[in-house]
């Protein structure tokens, strides 16, 4: 019953969205994969590299994904007589994400037909902040969270893992609002930065882990972490401010 909560600022952090992927897949738990950023093949490139195969898993039922890139173009292009998970591109006013939700239920709905039995399901989002650049309210992106944990996270005790970009624009308020809402409602924040001196061959980035407690008495409700990465072909390392084997 958990909400992860990645957030990157001007860096990639796509490669914490891969990581959880192939974690929930190798645990062997129903995953419900909401892509809007990046197309089918390219996950499950990266995902052989990390030892699953997204197109395996999908055939026998543990991944449903959703390509936005490809639903966009059918939405736009074809007639439906039912609701289609991104029909909000076809309003005036975008801010109808019930299909979607509609869409994460039915495909992570326990089935009682001899299916094979996964464990926990999982509902991953890559990204939210892309629903806000299609005229999505950052109120109605918060709402369709707020369904999604009660059913994902409450209902089904499962997990949730979404992914958002912080700007860092004073000006954008919408994602502000998005971005702060989660902070308060996530179990775990994953930040990754940029490095404040620029690009580096041998550090890639930081990473800040807060774990949020809120059952916990003030002071000992979050405790955070810090450490700097290097992204290679098939893993990530990692290691305290100041101590990679670069400069050692």
């Amino acid at each position: 019953g958990k909400l992860t909560l990645l957030c990157d600022a001007k860096t990639d952090g796509s490669f914490l969205v891969h990581h959880f992927l192939s974690f929930y897949l190798k645990a062997n738990c129903k995953v419900c994969f909401v892509a809007l950023i990046q197309s089918f093949s390219h996950y499950n490139i990266v995902g052989q590299k990390l030892g699953v195969s997204l197109t395996m898993a999908r055939e026998r039922g543990q991944l449903v994904f959703l390509e936005g890139l490809k639903a966009s173009v059918d939405v736009f292009f074809h007639a439906h007589e039912e609701p289609h998970p991104l029909q909000f591109l076809r309003e005036a006013n975008a801010g109808n994400l019930q299909p979607l939700f509609e869409f994460v239920r039915e495909a992570l709905k326990p089935v009682e037909n001899g299916e094979a039995a996964w464990r926990c399901p999982v509902l991953l989002v890559d990204d939210l902040s892309l629903l806000l650049s299609l005229g999505v309210g950052a109120v109605a992106v918060l709402d369709f969270v707020h369904y999604c944990r009660a059913t994902v996270c409450w209902e089904l005790k499962g997990n949730m893992v979404v992914l958002v970009h912080d700007s860092g624009d004073a000006e954008d308020e919408e994602n502000d609002i998005l971005l702060n809402g989660l902070s308060h409602q996530s179990h775990l924040i994953l930040r990754t930065e940029g490095l404040a001196t620029g690009f580096c061959r041998d550090v890639h980035g930081q990473l800040r882990i807060l774990w949020r407690r809120p059952s916990q008495p003030t002071a000992q409700r979050d405790r955070s972490l810090t450490y700097q990465y290097k992204i290679q072909d098939k893993s990530v390392s990692f290691f305290a401010k100041g101590m990679s084997p670069a400069v050692l």
